[in-house]
Order: structure tokens, then sequence, then C-alpha cells
């Protein structure tokens, strides 16, 4: 289920059989601490949509590895971000090309989570300019109430917390330190903030949470929740149609 693993001649057959859907999952290359690679977000997002693609029959486009970072700072190594313009320009070309290939319904899977207001714009590009084209942008860590609590435990603006570091010691233990995590914490300093605020000056090593009560088996029953929730969203998108049939372009 894997777009790349597709041929021109089989891709059509695929498409007409899960309602011409596929899925692009979103990541972001960026510093996750002291003890986790810097491909945490990509990871999971690859790793995930590729159990869904699996389950539903959805093929999967390639991941996308480079996301809106800027948060991040210059001040750990590690972070490779692109602006918001060009992702959402990205985005949106990636949408034109799989629509011409037959999608007519993408699940834009995201893994970072301030990748979302650019997805959001490129979703807006691709709906006003393909008519048929049904776009979703669904954030993993917001995906069900019991992903976003998991997600939260440890901070509502969490990174490379207990969540990320439980999810990687299961899926890619070897993007994981663990001799880093027991003096890995940092607490989350942003509740009483009125503004948006960068990492430099948020945390003192990239971490917001406690990496130090990650394990495996937690990682483990949180990915079969993502995996879950994920599947049903995408299996019921996948037989959606819009409330109304009028067209975007007349009053026909």
């Amino acid at each position: 289920m894997l777009w790349n693993d597709l041929t021109w001649q089989e891709l059509p057959d695929v498409l007409a059989a899960c309602g011409h859907a596929a899925i692009l999952p979103v990541g972001a290359t960026e510093q996750h601490g002291p003890h986790l690679g810097c491909g945490v977000d990509t990871v999971i997002a690859d790793q995930l949509c590729r159990a869904v693609a699996e389950r539903t029959g959805v093929p999967m486009l390639p991941p996308l590895p480079y996301g809106c970072s800027l948060g991040h700072s210059r001040r750990w190594p590690g972070t490779i971000a692109v602006t918001p313009v060009i992702l959402i320009e990205f985005v949106k070309q990636i949408g034109d090309w799989a629509y011409h290939s037959g999608v007519r319904r993408l699940f834009i899977v995201n893994a970072h989570v301030t990748n979302a207001a650019p997805l959001r714009c490129a979703l807006e590009m691709l709906r006003a300019e393909h008519d048929d084209l049904m776009v979703a942008v669904i954030n993993t860590a917001s995906l069900s109430q019991r992903v976003r609590e998991f997600h939260a435990t440890d901070g509502d603006d969490w990174h490379a917390n207990d969540a990320e570091t439980s999810l990687m010691l299961a899926i890619a233990p070897e993007g994981v330190r663990p001799e880093k995590m027991p003096e890995a914490d940092d607490p989350d300093r942003t509740g009483c903030c009125v503004f948006s605020h960068p990492v430099n000056r948020t945390s003192r090593n990239g971490v917001t949470g406690q990496p130090s009560a990650a394990t495996a088996a937690k990682g483990e029953q949180w990915f079969a929740w993502l995996t879950d929730d994920l599947a049903e969203l995408i299996a019921r998108g996948c037989q959606e149609t819009p409330p109304l049939d009028f067209s975007y372009f007349s009053q026909a």
C-alpha cells in the first residue's frame, strides 16, 4: 500500500478500491532534546501511516521529512526548517499531482504541531482549485480524546516528552538514548503566557515534559490507539460524500 511500490498500471485499481483516497504523512526534522533523534515527527508519521495504509487499503504517499519548525530556533543543532509559505506551496503541488493521478480524497496526516496552519492553507488552495477533491488535515496528537490526553499528561506545550519518547521506544528504539532520559525532564513554562514564545525561551534543553517517565509498554499501547483511531477516521472518510452537491464555480 505504498505509493512508491505501485506501478502506474496498478494505481488506478488500487485507488478505485478505496474511494480514490491517498494518505500523505507530514513530519519534521528538528531537535528533540538530548535523548531523541531529530527525525521523531517523521518517524511517527511514517510508521503510523504505513500501519493504517495496510489496514485500510489506502495507499500512502512518501512522507515529507521537513516541516515548519522555525520555533525551535538555532540554539541547538539538528533542526532543518522550512517557512510556512514553502510548506504551503509544496503540499499544494503534491496535491495537484495526486489529483491528476486519480486521487479524490486526500488525507494529510500531520505529526508536527506547527505544521497545522500551513497545511490548512494548502487545504484551502486545493479544494478551491479542484471542485471534486476532498482534503482533510489530521493532526496526530489531537486525533481523539484518548490520544490528546496521553500527549498532554506532562504539559500542554509538550515536546520530546513522555508521549513522544514512549512512542519512539516502541516503534524506533534506535532513535532513543535511554541513558539520557533520566535527566532530560524540563517543565512546561508557558501556562500563564500571552505570547507564543520560541523554544529557546521556554526550554533549557529542547524538552518540555517528562521523558524520564517513558516506557516501551506505554508506547506500544499508545501507538495501537493512534493506529486504531486513524484507521477508523480514514475508513469513514473513504465513504464520505459532501452534504450538498453544488459546484464551487457556478450557481448551477
